[in-house]
Formats: structure tokens, C-alpha cells, sequence
């Protein structure tokens, strides 16, 4: 069956130069996003993170499958059970699986197993990608490029809560089958990250880190417009 093809009607075309001022507005705006590990408990409005989420939730995925889940959670004694079981992993982590190589990568980052945050916060995102999807009647769908699909989602809701106002910070204790317990998702959903959401503290502070120049990370392949 060929696919049902609609008229492209929303896209926009600027002209060169609001696109070039758009583009410098987006990366000043952008150069000042850090993660942050100190979050105050002020309330965030909780509309304001669920239009984030829609955000996100307008990434592009393999073959359209969407293969993401996101939990919004606000519950402390929830945020507390996630603490307890990400803390335990941190734990085994720091003191015994990490390699010395990965602990000497982390040092001047200054995280440890104590993760305070992850109640502090007003908010906590927990991302999960669906392996495959499921009917109705049980039938499995396959997905397709879901750690992708599930990564450009979650760049798009980093962006989308920086852009609002709010701080964020990815973490990731490993293994992660906790959440599915503890949030009552099924197995064929495996944990991707937790988005940690709000507010800094006032005194907040960041490790004092650099990031690679553009010709670092970026090699142009464009011999016409050299």
C-alpha cells in the first residue's frame, strides 16, 4: 500500500539574513545551557514541562514507530524511591565497577554516588525506549533506530527546557530496570535516562569545563565553497 502523502503546509523559509540573526540568537542562547547537579525545590509550573515534553515528542523516528515513553514525576515519595534505587547503583559503580580510567574521566566533574538532586528537584523525566511496540490484541510492532529515535527526543527536551528557563541534567545509573519497577512499566520498555528538572539554587555552581572548537568537531566536505 503506498503511503498516504499530505501537502507540506508548515514549513517557513526566512530570508538569508533573520535566518542568520535567528541562528546567533539560538547559539548565545544555547552557549549558556550546563548541566546542573544543585537544584533548588521551587515549584515549576508543571504545564510548562508537559509542552515540553510535546516537544519532544515531535522528533523524528525510525519508520514513525515513536519508540519513547516519558514519565513525569512530581510525587516525592516516588522521587525518593528513584533516589534510593539510582544511589544503590552509584554505589556498586563508585566502589567496585567502575574502572579507574572511567573514576580518574569523572574526577574533575565531582559527582559521587550521592545523588540529592534526584528528590530536590521539583521534577524528574524518566525517558524510556520501547524495544518494539505493542497492538491492541497483544501483537508485537517492530521498531526501528530506537536508541536514535529515543536520543534526538531527548536532545529536543533538553533544548526545550533550556530554552523555557529551566536547568536540567541527564543521569543514567546503571543497570536502570528499577524504574520499571518502581513506575510500573512494562519490560519491553527499557530505561533511557533521567531528566532531572527545575530551578538552580541560587548558589549553584558548574565545573569550570570547555567544549571542542568547531574545526574539532566539525570536517566540511565542500570543495565548491571553499
Amino acid at each position: 500500500m503506498p503511503p498516504r502523502l499530505v501537502p507540506l503546509k508548515d514549513f517557513r523559509e526566512y530570508p538569508i539574513e533573520e535566518m542568520r540573526q535567528r541562528l546567533a540568537d539560538l547559539l548565545s542562547e544555547m552557549r549558556r545551557r550546563r548541566s546542573v547537579r544543585q537544584f533548588s525545590s521551587r515549584p515549576v509550573p508543571r504545564d510548562v514541562v508537559e509542552d515540553c515534553i510535546r516537544v519532544a515528542m515531535t522528533a523524528p523516528s525510525g519508520a514513525n514507530r515513536q519508540p519513547w515513553h516519558f514519565a513525569l514525576v512530581g510525587d516525592s515519595e516516588v522521587k525518593q524511591r528513584i533516589r534510593l534505587g539510582a544511589e544503590e547503583e552509584e554505589r556498586s559503580f563508585y566502589e567496585g565497577r567502575a574502572p579507574a580510567e572511567w573514576l580518574e574521566a569523572l574526577a574533575p566533574l565531582g559527582t559521587d554516588a550521592r545523588k540529592p538532586f534526584l528528590e530536590t528537584a521539583p521534577y524528574l523525566i524518566v525517558v524510556f525506549a520501547q524495544l518494539h511496540g505493542l497492538e491492541d490484541d497483544g501483537t508485537k510492532v517492530k521498531h526501528y533506530y530506537v536508541n536514535e529515535s529515543v536520543g534526538i527526543a531527548t536532545g529536543m527536551l533538553i533544548m526545550a527546557l533550556h530554552h523555557v528557563g529551566l536547568a536540567s541534567l541527564t543521569h543514567t545509573p546503571a543497570p536502570m530496570r528499577f524504574l520499571n519497577e518502581i513506575l510500573d512499566r512494562p519490560p519491553h520498555e527499557k530505561p533511557y535516562l533521567i531528566l532531572v528538572v527545575g530551578y538552580p539554587e541560587i548558589d549553584a555552581q558548574v565545573p569550570d569545563i570547555s567544549r571542542k572548537s568547531f574545526d574539532q568537531a566539525c570536517e566540511i566536505v565542500d570543495p565548491d565553497n571553499e
